[in-house]
């Protein structure tokens, strides 16, 4: 499906995953408002997008804040007049067992994971309804970017698996209520990322050990993949495993 003419917003865009998903959608002639609170990484992209013929909007927001996050998307649907995907990137992974862990790692991923999506989901939603209603290609995409940890439990991650698990929970049920608005829903679930490989600690690390990491890029194909399919297709869960990865 052409998404030339789309607009999207991709939350946590200033790095990883959501950078690489940004650079990929305005290659596909998406129009791309980008989300994060790291400005000066967002300016960067974006003229980076500019400057290859994309247009991008810099939108910087602490989306654990329900009102700021509303802003966003009003900010994104304001400027370019509708909104037809939504890509829940932002999240944070601080692994270590519970009895070494800090409760401020613990809220800081409830925050971000769990609740920042809530509060984008929910003031995009009605954009996304209308846009499946009135915009050329008759549906909208949702696309929530989970992991393996929603998959499989392991030491080290038990907040961690929380969020992930409850994200994938969230999402099968919001696909289910959006059926009949043309709204599709889409989780992914990327293995190990390179990027995130690097930052784990002590017995984190040496779960991945010796596995040879996904590129953000790599995800970033696939959400790619997901949100050009015809009407008549959706693809509700993708795993993306690296492929030496045995969890």
């Amino acid at each position: 499906m052409d998404l030339r003419g789309t607009v999207a917003l991709v939350t946590g865009a200033s790095s990883g995953i959501g950078a690489a998903t940004a650079r990929r959608l305005a290659r596909e002639g998406v129009v791309v408002g980008l989300v994060a609170r790291r400005w000066e990484r967002l300016a960067a992209l974006a003229e980076e997008i500019v400057g290859t013929g994309g247009a991008a909007l810099v939108v910087e927001a602490d989306l654990t804040d329900p009102v700021r996050a509303a802003g966003a998307v009003q900010e994104v649907v304001d400027t370019f007049g509708q909104l037809d995907i939504l890509v829940n990137s932002a999240g944070v992974m601080l692994l270590d067992s519970a009895l070494h862990a800090s409760l401020e790692e613990w809220d800081r991923m409830v925050d971000l994971n769990v609740r920042a999506l809530l509060h984008v989901t929910h003031a995009a939603l009605p954009y996304l309804i209308a846009a499946a209603t009135t915009a050329a290609r008759g549906v909208a995409d949702i696309v929530n970017i989970s992991s393996t940890a929603g998959r499989v439990a392991r030491p080290t991650s038990s907040v961690y698996n929380l969020t992930k698990f409850g994200m994938n929970g969230f999402s099968e049920s919001l696909r289910q209520e959006l059926l009949v608005e043309r709204v599709r829903v889409c989780l992914i679930e990327p293995g190990v990322v390179g990027e995130v490989g690097d930052s784990m600690r002590g017995a984190a690390q040496r779960l991945v050990d010796g596995v040879e990491p996904l590129e953000p890029e790599d995800v970033a194909d696939a959400i790619a993949y997901v949100v050009t399919r015809r009407r008549r297709v959706a693809i509700n869960e993708l795993c993306l495993r690296a492929a030496n990865q045995t969890w």
